[in-house]
């Protein structure tokens, strides 16, 4: 670990293993999610893997989901990417997904947060727009956090992206994350690693270090 003007300052996987800085991201694992994924058994294991790891170890866990609202309350910019996920042309058309309490909108049930554990909802990609999980890492004093789910593409490598320009240190467990397009997650990965300001990873590589709580 380096040390320089009374901060510690990881690099390596090992380094930044620490319950006391590093927090389990969960991002997006909601059956409406885990449909439009082709391997989403598999990725749904490794999640499973890396959330019990973490418990072991005592590390801090947090849940993302992805919430759709209304159309009568969006505006412009989330109707214009509605019409081109859902390939239409008009708003009239727009169906509006995952809504609060609508059947896709649920973790999938092999993912049961604890009660020691809290999700979050959103409506971006990046996890830190418009939820609390910068301020509870910043109260916690975590400064990094191991991320899993789905999609890298989507979701995942913007909420890395936002993380380092807000100080924090990602790690992507990347067989742990699932893709709805491997091609462009295989670019996404491949852009985080050229960036260098988050650690790429696998379950084999960080779940004995996760539960051994950094020891």
């Amino acid at each position: 670990m380096e040390h320089s003007y009374g901060l510690s300052i990881p690099r390596t996987l090992d380094e930044a293993c620490d319950p006391n800085r590093l927090a389990l991201i969960v991002y997006d694992m909601q059956v409406g999610v885990l449909n439009q994924i082709p391997d989403a058994d598999q990725v749904v294991a490794k999640v499973v893997q890396t959330v019990e790891a973490a418990r072991e170890g005592g590390f801090r866990v947090f849940y993302l989901r992805h919430m759709g609202i209304p159309n009568e309350v969006s505006g412009s910019a989330r109707l214009r990417t509605a019409m081109l996920w859902q390939r239409l042309d008009k708003v009239a058309d727009v169906v509006p997904m995952f809504l609060r309490d609508s059947p896709g909108f649920e973790l999938d049930p092999r993912l049961t947060p604890s009660s020691a554990e809290m999700v979050f909802d959103k409506i971006t990609m990046s996890a830190f727009v418009g939820t609390p999980l910068e301020l509870v890492l910043r109260d916690c004093a975590i400064d990094s956090f191991a991320i899993v789910g789905v999609a890298t593409e989507v979701g995942i490598d913007p909420t890395c992206r936002h993380a380092a320009d807000l100080g924090f240190l990602p790690i992507v467990v990347a067989d742990a994350c699932g893709a709805g397009h491997q091609a462009a997650a295989e670019r996404s990965l491949e852009a985080l690693r050229f960036a260098g300001d988050s650690l790429i990873t696998d379950t084999d590589t960080i779940c004995p270090l996760l539960s051994a709580g950094g020891k």
